[in-house]
Protein backbone atom coordinates (compact mmCIF):
# COMPACT_ATOMS: atom_id res chain seq x y z
CA UNK A 1 0.00 0.00 0.00
CA UNK A 2 1.29 3.31 -1.07
CA UNK A 3 0.47 6.53 0.93
CA UNK A 4 0.02 9.91 -1.07
CA UNK A 5 2.20 12.47 -0.63
CA UNK A 6 0.65 15.57 1.27
CA UNK A 7 1.71 19.30 2.44
CA UNK A 8 0.43 17.82 6.04
CA UNK A 9 3.69 17.55 8.44
CA UNK A 10 2.71 17.09 11.71
CA UNK A 11 6.21 17.64 13.17
CA UNK A 12 6.29 21.28 12.17
CA UNK A 13 2.78 21.95 13.86
CA UNK A 14 3.23 25.61 15.53
CA UNK A 15 6.77 25.83 13.84
CA UNK A 16 6.77 29.38 12.49
CA UNK A 17 10.72 30.76 11.02
CA UNK A 18 12.64 33.47 13.11
CA UNK A 19 14.02 36.44 11.24
CA UNK A 20 16.75 35.92 13.93
CA UNK A 21 18.36 32.90 12.64
CA UNK A 22 21.76 32.20 14.25
CA UNK A 23 24.49 29.23 13.14
CA UNK A 24 24.85 26.52 15.87
CA UNK A 25 28.06 27.23 15.93
CA UNK A 26 30.30 30.25 14.85
CA UNK A 27 32.77 31.54 12.45
CA UNK A 28 35.65 31.04 14.40
CA UNK A 29 34.43 27.82 16.12
CA UNK A 30 33.93 26.65 12.72
CA UNK A 31 37.42 27.83 11.51
CA UNK A 32 39.21 25.99 14.42
CA UNK A 33 37.41 22.61 13.40
CA UNK A 34 38.58 22.55 9.98
CA UNK A 35 42.11 23.21 10.83
CA UNK A 36 41.69 20.63 13.55
CA UNK A 37 39.89 17.95 10.68
CA UNK A 38 42.76 18.94 8.21
CA UNK A 39 45.97 18.18 10.62
CA UNK A 40 44.54 14.77 11.86
CA UNK A 41 44.04 13.79 8.07
CA UNK A 42 47.74 14.86 8.00
CA UNK A 43 48.73 13.21 10.75
CA UNK A 44 47.23 10.07 9.39
CA UNK A 45 48.35 10.79 5.66
CA UNK A 46 52.08 11.43 5.94
CA UNK A 47 52.97 8.57 8.54
CA UNK A 48 52.29 6.05 5.67
CA UNK A 49 53.63 7.64 2.16
CA UNK A 50 56.69 7.80 4.93
CA UNK A 51 56.73 4.24 5.19
CA UNK A 52 56.26 3.14 1.71
CA UNK A 53 59.06 5.68 0.36
CA UNK A 54 61.26 4.08 2.90
CA UNK A 55 60.23 0.34 2.11
CA UNK A 56 60.51 1.18 -1.52
CA UNK A 57 64.32 2.88 -1.22
CA UNK A 58 65.04 -0.19 0.90
CA UNK A 59 63.51 -2.63 -1.22
CA UNK A 60 65.28 -0.95 -4.75
CA UNK A 61 68.39 -0.93 -3.00
CA UNK A 62 68.48 -4.47 -2.28
CA UNK A 63 67.86 -5.49 -5.78
CA UNK A 64 70.29 -2.72 -7.04
CA UNK A 65 73.37 -3.98 -4.71
CA UNK A 66 72.00 -7.66 -5.91
CA UNK A 67 72.02 -6.97 -9.95
CA UNK A 68 75.24 -5.09 -9.67
CA UNK A 69 76.97 -7.80 -8.15
CA UNK A 70 75.86 -10.03 -10.46
CA UNK A 71 76.43 -8.32 -14.07
CA UNK A 72 79.17 -5.67 -12.75
CA UNK A 73 81.19 -7.68 -10.24
CA UNK A 74 84.16 -5.12 -10.67
CA UNK A 75 81.34 -2.61 -9.18
CA UNK A 76 82.90 -0.83 -6.22
CA UNK A 77 79.65 0.71 -5.13
CA UNK A 78 75.84 1.14 -6.61
CA UNK A 79 73.17 3.51 -6.28
CA UNK A 80 69.53 2.95 -6.52
CA UNK A 81 67.18 6.22 -7.11
CA UNK A 82 64.07 7.20 -8.42
CA UNK A 83 64.13 8.86 -11.66
CA UNK A 84 61.14 10.37 -14.14
CA UNK A 85 63.31 10.26 -17.08
CA UNK A 86 65.34 7.78 -16.87
CA UNK A 87 67.66 4.86 -18.48
CA UNK A 88 65.25 2.89 -18.00
CA UNK A 89 62.46 5.02 -18.00
CA UNK A 90 59.91 6.00 -15.35
CA UNK A 91 60.80 4.70 -11.82
CA UNK A 92 63.68 2.84 -9.67
CA UNK A 93 67.04 2.53 -12.22
CA UNK A 94 69.79 1.02 -10.76
CA UNK A 95 73.12 2.06 -11.44
CA UNK A 96 76.92 0.30 -10.99
CA UNK A 97 79.76 2.83 -9.86
CA UNK A 98 83.30 2.25 -10.75
CA UNK A 99 86.70 3.12 -9.46
CA UNK A 100 87.09 6.14 -11.53
CA UNK A 101 83.25 7.07 -10.45
CA UNK A 102 81.48 6.73 -13.37
CA UNK A 103 77.88 5.31 -13.50
CA UNK A 104 77.14 2.90 -16.02
CA UNK A 105 73.23 1.69 -15.75
CA UNK A 106 72.25 -1.44 -14.81
CA UNK A 107 69.05 -2.28 -15.24
CA UNK A 108 65.70 -0.93 -14.59
CA UNK A 109 63.86 -2.02 -11.02
CA UNK A 110 60.44 -0.22 -11.55
CA UNK A 111 58.10 1.31 -10.09
CA UNK A 112 57.32 -0.32 -7.43
CA UNK A 113 60.77 -2.57 -7.16
CA UNK A 114 60.79 -6.34 -6.00
CA UNK A 115 63.29 -8.64 -4.33
CA UNK A 116 65.77 -10.17 -6.87
CA UNK A 117 64.72 -13.58 -7.40
CA UNK A 118 67.56 -16.08 -8.51
CA UNK A 119 66.68 -17.68 -12.01
CA UNK A 120 67.83 -21.21 -12.86
CA UNK A 121 70.67 -21.76 -15.04
CA UNK A 122 70.05 -21.84 -18.39
CA UNK A 123 66.89 -19.83 -18.28
CA UNK A 124 67.36 -16.54 -20.07
CA UNK A 125 66.71 -13.43 -18.50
Amino acid sequence: MVLPMTDNHPELSGYEPDDNYRPLRGRHFTSILRVVVVLGIVALVVPGVLTTMRVASDTAANACVTAVARYYPAAVDFDARFEFAGSGGFGWQCYAIDQNERETFVQPLGVIPSAPTQRAPGIPS
